[in-house]
């Protein structure tokens, strides 16, 4: 299993489309901070056969100290980003399974 980054995904882009790296590069940055800007106003991003992104907020619960266990923490009410993937997506990485037992 190997790791993408940005920059293999600029590359990549690049030589699919004849793009430069730097006009690639510039629209992938454009997107993720569209993406946050929209998440951060409360908005929902949906790229339709890839996924969701919604933010979610957690109820405040007592978390307990791992050097100290008996000592209780309060964490406070937050608000994450959960994924949720899209038809397309959740089939394509389903036949990844097979794979993985080899």
């Amino acid at each position: 299993m190997a790791t993408i980054t940005k920059r293999d995904l600029v590359v990549k882009i690049s030589n699919e489309t004849g793009m430069t790296q730097q006009q690639v590069f510039d629209v992938i940055q454009r997107t993720i901070e569209s993406i946050t800007a929209s998440l951060a106003h409360n908005d929902e991003v949906v790229l339709r056969n890839f996924g969701s992104f919604q933010v979610k907020k957690t109820q405040p619960k007592v978390g307990r100290n791992p050097n100290n266990p008996g000592r209780e923490v309060p964490i406070p009410a937050r608000a994450i980003v959960k994924f949720k993937p899209g038809k397309e997506l959740k089939e394509r990485v389903a036949k990844v399974l097979p794979e993985l037992d080899s």
